[in-house]
């Protein structure tokens, strides 16, 4: 029997070149929601943060690039290394969730789309490669991933370049101290029909979707700062309902796609999940281990690398799988034949989470 499967032939991505360390957040001047000042000693605020979340530093986007433009240079490298001829792309999908903010405006750009502009940068001519975007919060990668198989699946795609870029310096309150979490960063990759006479690629997938109260565990809100113009809109989010809701959620998610694939669970080498919190992170994959009774580690299991990069939202995983496979991640590796998750979550509140065969 022939199986047509969805397989990640290259990887790419961007990561930029400006370092932001959290010392340099010490000039700020942080103002809780209801615009009263933190009397904590700033360094405090930040030691408090690098505790809970691993992040030492992140990565900004220099003040001439935006989120399509290092989508771009990610999706170079993808399509390098899949070795392919990029006309033959037949479908580019781009997640993101703020388009291109260019330096110093507060104003998104996302006419034409983000993928458009990235098929025009990277000079594609052919009419029948159709570029479109997908918002759905920082899962957004993993949905054009399960977006792409699904085409793949029903003939309609044979190659799709999925990209997940984001410049999150550009909508962050800096009087608020969550604006440390957020990074810039674009990650991508080529997934193909490829006809095998096994099961490879993406086995499984799992989605969902909460959208009552949750809908505003992530959202866009004024200025924390007294005297900010009340009519300019910042990334906010609410750190204490989202930790909750994404360990009673996501490892359940996680499982049902684990078990979807009829994959026995103990055959996990790695879970590439988004680098949104360290110590969340870290929760929901040992809540997944339990759940699983796997005879294994989360240090085994998760690669991190929001301790260097911080949260780039839907650029973590491609950027991350991207890292592991280029031997750039110390005492993890994925070979050929590994069975890896990908797994995620994030405004919306959504979820996804993949199963798949290297």
């Amino acid at each position: 029997m022939k199986y047509i499967n969805s397989v990640i032939t290259g990887t790419g991505s961007y990561i930029p070149s400006v370092r932001v360390s959290n010392k340099e957040f010490a000039r700020h001047i942080f103002f809780n929601k209801d615009e009263s000042a933190i009397e904590t000693l700033v360094d405090e605020v930040i030691s408090k943060f690098k505790d809970i979340t691993g992040i030492e530093e992140r990565r900004w986007a220099t003040e001439d690039q935006c989120a399509s433009h290092i989508a771009a240079i990610a999706a170079e490298e993808a399509i390098k290394a899949a070795g392919i001829d990029r006309e033959t792309i037949d479908q580019i999908i781009v997640a993101h969730n703020f388009g291109d903010v260019k330096s110093d405006t507060i104003q998104t750009y996302g006419v034409p789309s983000l993928a458009s502009r990235v098929k025009h940068l990277l000079d594609i001519k052919s009419i029948s490669c159709i570029p479109y975007d997908i918002l759905f919060g920082c899962p957004g990668w993993i949905q054009g991933v399960i977006q792409a198989d699904s085409y793949i699946k029903s003939g309609l795609a044979k190659r799709c370049l999925v990209i997940g870029t984001e410049t999150l310096s550009r909508v962050i309150d800096k009087h608020d101290r969550d604006c440390m979490i957020f990074a810039d960063g674009a990650g991508a990759t080529i997934v193909e029909a490829i006809e095998s006479d096994e099961k490879s690629g993406i086995i499984s997938s799992a989605m969902m979707s909460h959208t009552g109260p949750e809908v505003d565990y992530l959202y866009m809100g004024k200025s924390y700062h007294p005297d900010a113009d009340p009519k300019v809109r910042y990334i906010k989010m609410d750190g204490r309902k989202i930790y909750e809701y994404s360990l009673n959620n996501v490892p359940a998610a996680m499982k049902i796609a684990m078990d979807k694939s009829a994959i026995p669970a103990e055959d996990l080498k790695k879970i590439i999940i988004h680098q949104a919190n360290e110590k969340m992170d870290e929760a929901i994959v040992v809540r997944f281990i339990r759940q699983c009774k796997l005879n294994k580690t989360s240090a085994e299991l998760m690669p991190m690398s929001i301790k260097e990069l911080g949260n780039s939202s839907v650029a973590t995983i491609p950027t991350l799988y991207d890292l592991i496979l280029s031997n750039k991640v110390e005492n993890h590796k994925i070979d050929k034949g590994d069975i890896i998750m990908f797994a995620s979550v994030g405004a919306g509140m959504n979820i996804n989470a993949i199963v798949y065969k290297q």
